[in-house]
């Protein structure tokens, strides 16, 4: 009995019809480029200090000395959060007493900015801080609304993956892209920080759901060899367009709520997709719905200038496969062997660390030194190299080998950043960014192999949960940057670490390289140990395995 990729091999692997499929699904990825790190520039904490009210009885030059001043980066800065009290400097101003000469300011009673503050408009005009004042007692409601949007693509990645095998790739990606795009742009409304809140955790669901969805359509249509170049050069080179543009609309738009419609509105440009779009042939062949499956298949063909066979699905062959598919499958079959839960509590550790490492960094993009604008975008483009590095690698080398090295270089070069002196800013900016393209590298290959570890019964919902897994890493990145107002080096060294770790951890993992993707629970006992061994009831002799190790025969209709 043949598999499935035997089957559709008439099709070629890069005809008309794979072409429109890889640029389609790409491109709708692009708005999740906006979506995922808007947060950096809509949450933005620009320079502040306590307001003075006009109307307070103060001489121009005790007014300009209503403000302590306090150590901060080794350099005296005036305080954020507190201020002289205004009473009593109202009485050394009447009695005509200076600032410094009469009065000892050191010895001032001091108040929180109890009338405000005043926010510079250097870099902002108005973000989600400056709005609703979420500074100094208010200020963990800022890392706070960024982890609210990991909960919800924690909570997304958890439901789409089920979803999505019960109800189809397409459906579950078009209708995700409508969440996503529709809630962001009723936040444009927000008038309040919880209501711009609960819409961020709707917003974050609908992001990572599409993502994953649309990773997964297009792993099961594309043939073996543009897989590879799918999920590397096609969604994520995509995804960094999407995330270089963020900074060009931010360094224009410097008020968070046209920043945000402007980003919410390119969303629209999808709906088209809808009519263009197939469902996985793959999918629906595990649903039992055969006829669909072959008359996508037959109009790929058409597509493609290629005369389809009389018999694409032989009757006999899918009278066996639909006994095997009829099975519903749930998230405890993630668990249900030893192979499948020794690689999904590996895959679950290891994308919690990249997730860390990742987001970590790109949030972190307004505390390194210089413009916020040129070090968001140079995170960015970063991405661009890492993806067309783990394509090569990918294409080339064993899976395991390539992840491990990149970890390994993302790692020790965050670990390297504390003995790099303070002086020397430009050379702590570029080891920052040579330990993102290492964990971005990683964090490429690491759906790639994950989507080639599980089987197609189960693939959605084992990449949705081990997305959902490194959702909990990501609802902590924010807090991993916010240790660094304790610390500036505490956040790589921690970030450094796990990384390196995770390194190791990929070693252990078994080899995908060169193998056709499992279709069935049955398929995944054939991991044994650190490599694909042949099913026992296979009718091929040794030297034809030998001869022929990406092709396993129990694979059947």
């Amino acid at each position: 009995m043949r598999d499935y990729e035997e089957v559709t091999a008439f099709l070629g692997e890069w005809g008309r019809f794979q072409r429109l499929v890889f640029f389609l699904l790409s491109a709708s990825i692009v708005p999740n480029g906006f979506n995922g790190l808007s947060i950096v520039f809509l949450a933005g904490t620009p320079e502040h200090r306590c307001a003075v009210p006009r109307g307070a009885n103060l001489s121009g030059e005790w007014r300009n000395a209503s403000i302590p001043l306090e150590l901060r980066g080794g350099r005296e800065e005036p305080s954020r959060c507190r201020r002289y009290r205004l009473a009593a400097l109202a009485n050394f101003s009447a009695l005509g007493l200076r600032p410094g000469s009469d009065v000892e300011l050191g010895s001032l009673e001091q108040e929180p900015c109890l009338d405000g503050w005043e926010y510079s408009r250097d870099v902002y005009r108005s973000t989600i801080v400056t709005e609703w004042n979420l500074v100094c007692d208010n200020d963990w409601k800022g890392p706070l609304s960024t982890s609210l949007f990991f909960v919800g693509v924690l909570l997304g990645s958890f439901v789409s993956g089920q979803l999505s095998d019960k109800f189809g790739r397409k459906n579950v990606l078009f209708a995700t892209l409508a969440m996503q795009t529709g809630f962001s742009f009723i936040q444009v409304f927000s008038t309040s920080w919880e209501m711009f809140s609960v819409f961020f955790v709707l917003v974050g669901m609908g992001q990572i759901s599409n993502y994953v969805a649309a990773f997964v359509l297009g792993t099961e249509i594309l043939g073996k060899s543009i897989r590879v170049l799918f999920c590397t050069l096609g969604v994520c080179i995509f995804y960094a367009f999407g995330y270089m543009l963020l900074p060009l609309f931010a360094y224009f738009i410097r008020d968070w709520r046209m920043l945000l419609l402007a980003l919410t509105l390119p969303g629209l440009l999808c709906v088209p997709l809808w009519w263009v779009i197939p469902e996985s042939p793959r999918w629906l062949i595990s649903q039992g719905r055969f006829q669909e499956a072959e008359d996508i298949i037959r109009k790929a063909a058409k597509t493609n200038g290629i005369t389809a066979p009389d018999v694409i699905l032989d009757p006999s062959e899918l009278q066996d496969w639909n006994s095997q598919k009829q099975q519903t499958y749930t998230i405890l079959d993630l668990m249900k062997t030893r192979n499948i839960l020794t690689i999904t509590i590996m895959s679950v550790i290891l994308w919690m660390i990249i997730s860390v490492g990742y987001f970590g960094l790109s949030l972190d993009t307004p505390n390194l030194h210089g413009d916020v604008y040129v070090n968001c975008f140079l995170s960015a483009v970063i991405e661009v190299p890492a993806y067309i590095i783990s394509w090569l690698l990918l294409r080339n080398l064993p899976r395991r080998y390539s992840m491990a090295a990149a970890l390994f270089l993302g790692g020790c070069v965050l670990l390297f950043i504390q003995l790099v002196p303070s002086h020397i800013r430009a050379l702590s900016i570029l080891l920052v960014m040579l330990g993102k393209f290492g964990i971005t590298s990683a964090f490429s290959m690491v759906y790639v192999y994950t989507a080639e570890l599980y089987p197609t019964v189960v693939r959605n919902m084992g990449v949705g949960a081990s997305s959902m897994a490194s959702r909990l890493g990501s609802i902590l990145s924010p807090y991993f940057v916010y240790l660094g107002a304790y610390d500036r080096f505490l956040p790589y060294i921690l970030m450094g670490s796990l990384t390196v770790l995770s390194g190791i951890l990929t070693l252990f993992l078994p080899e995908s390289y060169g193998m056709p993707l499992p279709d069935t629970i049955e398929q995944m006992l054939l991991v044994k140990g650190l490599e694909y061994r042949p099913a026992s009831s296979s009718t091929r002799d040794s030297k034809e395995e030998e001869e022929n190790p990406e092709i396993l025969k129990s694979t059947s209709f």
